[in-house]
This record gives structure tokens, C-alpha cells and sequence, in this order.
């Protein structure tokens, strides 16, 4: 069994996470999700509701997808953690393929016990727009024992970023814009997205 270990920081989760998961649910047996807490970023926005948003986000994928689900049990500050736990349900004959953003590549080797976690699953590389995967990022990854793939896609030019600085809304699916109103999250965004939101 293929599986596809996808935990996000997004905050909050926009359309290109969700177009990713689709993309990723055409190619593996099973894709889990989770929100994370990642210690090189600062994110603003309680755990909960960034789960809750990502629950949002593949219960409104089209076509619905039968092999994705959120697995917040799954989320800890280390992946080796969440291998772990990944192990301990599916079992050591799965495969496991940790799903990480090109922006992601220069901090893997501080991650914690990185070449443990090299060893034990396949790295998979979703290349961003603004963040070019570095030759020398690769090879020092593939020093450390990584075996790493590279997504034949770019992912969608939108972020969580450009929603929390500047309101964009556009990055947002509607049930997630719909969610942050109702909890009153990101306040400075709220009245540029309840906009967006009525135009639609």
C-alpha cells in the first residue's frame, strides 16, 4: 500500500493545497492530512481551526475523493514522530512518501533525526512558484539518505501569505472564507474576504 504523509502549516489552507491533494489522491493508495505545527515558521492561528479548514477543503474537492481523509492523530512537531504513528496503523509493509513543499528544502537537514527519517520513507518535492529547487538543496538531501521525487506540476500560484497580508481571497476555496468569517479569524482580512465572498 502507497501512502501519501501530508501535513501542512497553512494558515490558512488555500486552493493550491487542495489542488495538491486531488493531484496526490490520483497516485497513491491513501493520502492523509494534517494540519502541523512547523518550529521554523510562526503560524497565528490555532490548531484546531486549521485542521477544522483542511477537513473543509477536501469534503469540497471535485470530484469527492475516496482515499483522503484528515488524520490530525497523525500531527507532531517531528515527522519521525509521525512516521511513527503512520507505522503503528498502516503497518511496516505500507510505503511511505513524506509530501513537502519546495520551500521546505533548505531547513530538512535541522530537522530532528533527519537521516532516520530519510531512511524509512521516499521524499516527495511539490515545487512552488517563487522557490526554485536548488541542485545543491537536493544533493545534500540525497547525502542524508534521501530518496527524493520531484512532482511533475507546479503548485497553484496562491498562499496563505498573500491572504493574511494583503486579504486575498482569491487563494480561498468559498466553505473556508465562509468558516474564517463565522470564527472571526485573520481580522484584518475579514472584510476584504466577506467581499470576495458575496461576489461570487
Amino acid at each position: 500500500m502507497k501512502v501519501a504523509l501530508f501535513g501542512t502549516s497553512a494558515d490558512p489552507p488555500t486552493a493550491g493545497h487542495q489542488f495538491i491533494i486531488n493531484w496526490l489522491c490520483q497516485r497513491y493508495d491513501w493520502v492523509a492530512v494534517w494540519a502541523a505545527d512547523n518550529p521554523f515558521k510562526s503560524q497565528q492561528t490555532p490548531l484546531e481551526h486549521r485542521a477544522a479548514m483542511l477537513s473543509l477543503l477536501i469534503a469540497d474537492m471535485h470530484p469527492p475523493r475516496q482515499n483522503v481523509a484528515l488524520q490530525q492523530d497523525l500531527s507532531s512537531w517531528r515527522s519521525l514522530e509521525t512516521l511513527e504513528k503512520a507505522k503503528a496503523f498502516w503497518g511496516e509493509t505500507a510505503k511511505f512518501t513524506l509530501v513537502v513543499g519546495s520551500d521546505l528544502l533548505t531547513q530538512l537537514p535541522r530537522w530532528y533525526r533527519i537521516e532516520d527519517l530519510l531512511n524509512q520513507v521516499e521524499l516527495l518535492v511539490i515545487p512552488r512558484p517563487g522557490y526554485v529547487i536548488d541542485e545543491e538543496n537536493l544533493q545534500t538531501v540525497a547525502k542524508l539518505g534521501g530518496k527524493v521525487a520531484i512532482a511533475e506540476f507546479t503548485g497553484l500560484d496562491v498562499s496563505s501569505t498573500a491572504y493574511r497580508e494583503n486579504g486575498d481571497a482569491e487563494a480561498l476555496t468559498p466553505p473556508i472564507i465562509a468558516y474564517i468569517n463565522q470564527q472571526h479569524l485573520y481580522n484584518k482580512c475579514q472584510d476584504v474576504s466577506r467581499k470576495s465572498f458575496q461576489m461570487r
